[in-house]
């Protein structure tokens, strides 16, 4: 589903570079959950980044479900990722003028689907917030705005979906409801999980675990 071979990122700024990724390669298979994990500036977000075709590698490659990012345009890209990929954020992203059904039915729309009411409805309902379908994200808990966002990524019925500190902005207990959601509503649906955490209980739940320092690979 995702292959990685020996990715590097630098940044250049003025007559200074920094390495911010250095000879990163791995592989994930499809419907396999998978954590990134590593101290702050380790390069976490910015592999995360790389993977969803979000910005360019300086050397290397990423094949997305088949597909070599590198040879693509912005366009191009952003066109996989409303195919192929799900978004969960820890600063959930949602669209302060729409509620919540509308926020879920949003890729769909974008993708032309039929029926985007219907689904996105089942989907609060699933993560439960059916009853809360009209209320806009201002009106939501950091929680019931996490559960929205987790509804809106798997609505498109994503291939793979890339969680960066989905349970970093919540509470002890507001993180557990979210984490079994996440896992449940993954597992149902066969997607590959690409999970960046600080929480290493939180990483220890998937099948493999990545640590990276200072860009690299570690064991």
């Amino acid at each position: 589903m995702l292959e990685v071979h020996q990715l590097t990122k630098t940044y250049n700024s003025g007559n200074k570079s920094l390495t911010v990724l250095d000879d990163v390669s791995f592989t994930i298979e499809a419907g396999q959950t998978f954590a990134i994990v590593g101290p702050s500036g380790s390069g976490k977000t910015t592999l995360l980044g790389l993977c969803a075709g979000l910005d360019r590698s300086s050397t290397g490659s990423v094949v997305l479900n088949g597909i070599r990012l590198d040879d693509l345009d912005e366009d191009e890209r952003a066109a996989v990722r409303s195919q192929h990929v799900g978004f969960v954020f820890q600063n959930f992203q949602l669209i302060p003028t729409l509620t919540a059904l509308e926020n879920v039915m949003v890729p769909m729309e974008l993708q032309g689907q039929k029926g985007a009411s219907k689904k996105a409805m089942e989907l609060l309902g699933r993560v439960g917030l059916a009853d809360r379908h009209d209320h806009y994200p201002a009106q939501l808990s950091g929680g019931e705005q996490q559960r929205v966002a987790l509804a809106r990524a798997f609505s498109n019925s994503p291939k793979i979906l890339f969680a960066d500190e989905p349970t970093g902005n919540l509470d002890p207990e507001t993180h557990d409801v979210v984490e079994k959601l996440l896992f449940d509503l993954n597992r149902e649906a066969g997607t590959t999980l690409v999970l960046v955490t600080h929480d290493l209980e939180l990483a220890a739940k998937t099948q493999r675990v990545l640590k990276l320092k200072g860009g690299k690979v570690v064991n």
